[in-house]
């Protein structure tokens, strides 16, 4: 995976623009056999079509990108259900396109009840560099084909990068403790791995548009890779009913990012802004 894309995208997979750096995947013999049981139904009002978030991404000094990740009704039922299309777009800005362009695509269909996907598309650009991936997932299978025409095990209601966004946004943090660790089965880059957050409490902090009450987080990641500790990246989500990422801030081998909200609009509930 392209780590700097990882950050520019920090805006659309915030819950995930690190986690991919953690333990090894999830062996595929440790997977439960294919489930007889209906889809499961997830009662929440966390978001809603017609949400649409923008992040700026900053690499030192340098406004590095901008990302955006916005939510629609899709017209198109998927297995006789509704579906949610999601839709993150990432770009490089300004001085950062002269030694590394960056324009991405990422696309989910989200099942509506189930806040899981169904299909998922990756189209990145960066640097030159470029490909490409699908990703079909058979939930009544507990199965995901690629476009490699590659068929792999997955847990049921098993996530993407991007409807990981989502689904996280429906756990309830009410009773959450300092060093409660919360996990998301996601299929990432061909492979399975577990997702996991770190909750460390709740502050408020002060963004260039305003002051926020927000839940902090520490993902889980493997040092040295990217990161030298855990300690080197914290991501702050609203203290609210929306629980949306509002700054990510990471310490790299190679110096520093920040990504923080700079517009928001059509959320479900009113923002913890003061």
């Amino acid at each position: 995976m392209a780590r700097t894309s990882t950050f520019l995208l920090a805006g659309i997979g915030l819950f995930t623009m690190a986690f991919a750096q953690s333990d090894r995947p999830t062996e595929p013999n440790t997977l439960p056999a294919p489930s007889s049981t209906p889809y499961r139904s997830i009662s929440h009002n966390a978001f809603k079509p017609g949400e649409k978030l923008t992040y700026v991404v900053h690499y030192g000094w340098m406004n590095a990108g901008e990302a955006v990740v916005e939510l629609r009704e899709s017209e198109q039922p998927i297995m006789g259900r509704k579906v949610l299309r999601a839709v993150g777009r990432g770009r490089s800005l300004g001085a950062f396109n002269a030694f590394y362009k960056v324009d991405d695509y990422y696309e989910s269909q989200i099942d509506s009840e189930g806040v899981f996907p169904w299909m998922f598309q990756r189209r990145v650009s960066e640097g030159g560099y470029e490909f490409s991936q699908d990703y079909f997932y058979r939930q009544h299978k507990n199965e995901v084909t690629t476009q490699k025409q590659q068929t792999h095990a997955v847990p049921p209601s098993v996530q993407d990068m991007l409807s990981a966004f989502y689904y996280a946004r429906t756990i309830d943090f009410s009773n959450a403790n300092p060093g409660d660790v919360y996990t998301i089965q996601t299929f990432l880059d061909d492979e399975l791995w577990p997702l996991q957050m770190k909750f460390i409490g709740r502050e408020t902090i002060k963004l260039r548009n305003g002051k926020y009450r927000c839940m902090k987080f520490q993902p889980v990641v493997q040092e040295g890779r990217v990161f030298k500790t855990n300690d080197d990246l914290n991501v702050w989500i609203t203290d609210d009913g929306n629980k949306i990422p509002v700054l990510a801030q990471a310490k790299v081998l190679v110096g520093s990012i920040k990504m923080e909200l700079s517009q928001y609009e059509g959320l479900s509930h009113p923002i913890a802004k003061h």
